[in-house]
């Protein structure tokens, strides 16, 4: 099992360490709700080092990415960074992922630790006629996210550069904690605004006790990976491998957004992805609320009025800040809308519910 240069760190905050995705991860440190809330009104200091990191470059970069991506990145400039996804050639996805672009012929792709070697074989497979340079850099580099709506006035600390007015979904190398090349993103992934840091293995634990000691004075704590998928899904967020996989198509998962149509681009399964968008889809990624006690979880059954099957629960929890149960799931297209009565299969029980658009939270700017 792979650890990241954290793993000692973590162990004497006494942090909780579980299997995640390969690697031995923090799951939480002094408890889901108190870390939750911790984003939510300060900020908290995420491990994400089991991230996959690769880059594509070369003269057929942009052309590697525009064939196996759903957006378009050719609108991208130096900077910027997008959210996209891989479409398989099935009508799923292989995975969703981030692509940074530092120039013309040079690109990051941020991909999720699960599906690193997935990923890479499959980016592969699909240079094999284009001819891009692809470079794994995954173990070289670890990655803190610093969440919550102090984060970036803290790490203002640790660096010249004016990172506190950051764009949304930019980036920029800086100089930072002392240390050069450092990789400072603002895209987030629990609705309360941060940024991302990237940095070499060997500048790990100097960039974690500057970044703690920056945050000390606004309430900084660390955050394990539980707390982390409650954030997310109160935010709306798609979890690969619960929400989206390689048997959910963009169109279903509500990535239209993210799934560019142009003349001038071709992509994997363009033409059969197309024909969900015109002619419609039979089911939809929708948002719900439980009217009734009880908690959903992953793989609970989505039933219409008279207990007829109409879908399935991919992600559940307790809300920590709306104080109710929540959860995404597919339904059938008749039952997407929003303020339709579904029912949730919990236990033998079938408990009342009702779809709610996303995201359930929405951070106040």
């Amino acid at each position: 099992m792979k650890t990241t240069v954290f793993k000692e760190m973590h162990e004497k905050m006494g942090a909780k360490m579980v299997p995640f995705a390969g690697f031995y991860m923090p799951v939480q440190f002094e408890g889901v709700i108190a870390e939750h809330d911790t984003v939510r009104n300060k900020l908290g200091v995420f491990d994400v080092s089991h991230m996959g990191e690769i880059w594509v470059e070369g003269p057929q970069a942009l052309d590697l990415i525009q064939w196996v991506s759903s957006n378009d990145a050719s609108v991208l400039t130096d900077g910027k960074v997008q959210y996209t996804c891989f479409p398989n050639d099935k009508g799923g996805i292989v995975d969703d992922f981030l692509v940074y672009r530092f120039g013309p012929e040079r690109y990051l792709l941020v991909v999720n630790a699960a599906n690193i070697e997935k990923d890479w074989e499959w980016l592969n497979k699909q240079n094999e006629k284009i001819g891009a340079k692809l470079t794994n850099a995954s173990d070289r580099i670890s990655q803190l996210a610093v969440q919550g709506p102090l984060a970036l006035k803290a790490m203002q600390k640790l660096t010249d550069n004016d990172v506190e007015n950051m764009p949304f979904f930019t980036f920029e190398v800086i100089r930072f904690a002392g240390v050069d090349g450092v990789i400072f993103s603002n895209t987030g992934y629990t609705g309360s605004g941060g940024c991302e840091i990237y940095f070499d293995n060997e500048h790990g634990i100097k960039i974690y006790k500057a970044v703690l000691e920056a945050g000390k004075e606004f309430g900084i704590r660390p955050i394990g990976l539980a707390a982390r998928d409650t954030l997310r899904l109160e935010a709306g967020l798609c979890l690969y491998g619960n929400d989206i996989d390689d048997t959910t198509s963009p169109i279903e998962a509500g990535l239209g957004w993210a799934t560019k149509f142009t003349d001038d681009k071709d992509f994997v399964n363009k033409d059969n992805l197309l024909k969900q968008k015109t002619e419609g889809i039979d089911r939809r990624l929708v948002g719900f609320e439980l009217l009734d006690k009880g908690i959903p979880r992953k793989g609970y059954r989505i039933l219409d009025a008279h207990e007829n099957p109409i879908g399935e629960v991919t992600s559940g929890t307790m809300s920590p800040t709306l104080k109710k149960p929540i959860g995404m799931g597919y339904v059938k297209k008749p039952f997407a809308k929003a303020d339709t009565e579904i029912f949730v299969e919990i236990r033998g029980r079938s408990l009342k519910a009702k779809v709610v658009k996303l995201p359930f939270y929405k951070k106040a700017f």
